[in-house]
């Protein structure tokens, strides 16, 4: 009987990625698996078929193999189905069992060597100016967080006692168990992983090996750092278990609204109000950097509002480069309000002598809209 293809057998596309033939053969061998369908031959034959294909298609110098010559790449005896699994499919099946049956002390993931726990991951919310982004600064910060227990050095034994090997894995952190024709390692139910266990607690960190402290640590923040920056501190979170590595510190930045200028990436926008005669005549005005600095602004003649004008190196730095962002100011033309009756008079005067080419633009748009007007009484 010819074999059926290792594709179809699991399911997958002849471009199945990696993480889609995992997903797969889970599903797959979760449902054939003999433990759930007791004397029922048809599933195992099916569960044996699926291990092997998987077995093919996970390797890549097999996966190469069998894709270019098919079945016959392992006709001589190199087949997948032989004796023994690879680590892939030992970690699957026990995945499976503890489905199954249940884990007391779980597979032991995020242990460190000798299965102690590593300590978790910890994220801290910083809120920075736009100034100090600009310019990178030093912060020091206060964490609540759990670090190795000083009475006992981290082990969780009492001061003068010390942790004693797992007499139910000797040791290991993991025990044999044999579930139909399987034979697994499940993580020891007595002492978690960890191999050893303790009769004495110390009373300062009640066995666990650490107790919770505030720490105050510096942190680099680097110019032209954005908002929603990670900073990892490795190995500065929570303390392990009895000894076990610690997690790393995450901080997150954010940075506060400024109140003059508005960010994009490596760029910083600005409006700045100008008086009419200044749009009118034309003339100049000076805005402050973030460096510092004053920046001097020309403005042409018959500037109007919204002109945007560009300063070239006065922005932001990018981070870890030598590039700057750009300042844009946008300028706004700002109508007098309050006016005395000499202004008053002095701006009627102006109005008499205004023509069309002193308004060009309202004198356009009217008479387009005119023309609008006269195109819908003609056409009715």
């Amino acid at each position: 009987m010819s074999k059926r293809d290792y594709y179809d057998v699991l399911g997958v596309a002849r471009t199945a990625t990696e993480a889609e033939m995992k997903s797969a053969f889970r599903k797959l061998a979760m449902q054939y698996h003999p433990d759930r369908n007791p004397g029922d031959h048809e599933a195992e034959v099916k569960f044996k078929e699926i291990n092997e294909a998987y077995q093919t298609l996970s390797d890549a110098q097999k996966r190469a193999a069998y894709d270019r010559y098919g079945h016959a790449a392992f006709a001589n005896g190199g087949g997948p189905g032989g004796p023994g699994f690879n680590g892939d499919f030992s970690d699957f099946m026990s995945d499976i069992f503890e489905n199954f049956f249940g884990d007391a002390g779980g597979r032991g993931r995020g242990r460190g060597a000798g299965g102690r726990e590593r300590g978790a991951d910890m994220r801290y919310n910083l809120e920075i100016t736009l100034d100090e982004a600009f310019h990178g600064k030093t912060a020091e910060l206060k964490i609540p967080t759990s670090i190795t227990c000083e009475a006992c050095s981290g082990n969780g034994a009492k001061p003068g006692s010390k942790p004693k090997t797992c007499p139910t894995c000797g040791g290991a952190g993991r025990v044999r168990a044999t579930q139909g024709f399987f034979s697994i390692e499940r993580t020891c139910p007595n002492c978690h992983g960890r191999g050893e266990v303790i009769d004495d607690p110390c009373p300062s960190c009640g066995g666990a090996g650490r107790v919770t402290r505030e720490r105050t640590l510096s942190v680099n923040i680097p110019a032209g750092v954005e908002d929603g920056t990670r900073i990892r501190l490795a190995g500065e979170g929570e303390a392990g278990l009895r000894g076990g590595p610690s997690g790393d510190l995450y901080i997150f930045l954010s940075i506060k609204p400024h109140p003059f200028f508005q960010r994009d990436g490596a760029d910083l926008f600005c409006r700045v109000p100008i008086s009419m005669v200044t749009a009118a005549l034309g003339g100049e005005f000076s805005v402050p950097t973030l460096s510092g600095t004053e920046a001097l602004v020309k403005v042409p003649e018959g500037t109007q509002t919204g002109k945007q004008f560009r300063l070239r190196g006065k922005g932001m730095p990018v981070l870890r480069s030598r590039d700057v962002g750009d300042l844009y100011i946008q300028v706004v033309v700002e109508t007098p309000q309050k006016l005395t009756k000499r202004q008053r008079e002095l701006l009627e005067e102006f109005d008499k002598e205004c023509s069309k080419e002193n308004h060009p633009e309202s004198s356009g748009f009217f008479s387009r809209f005119r023309e609008f007007l006269d195109g819908l009484s003609g056409s009715s």
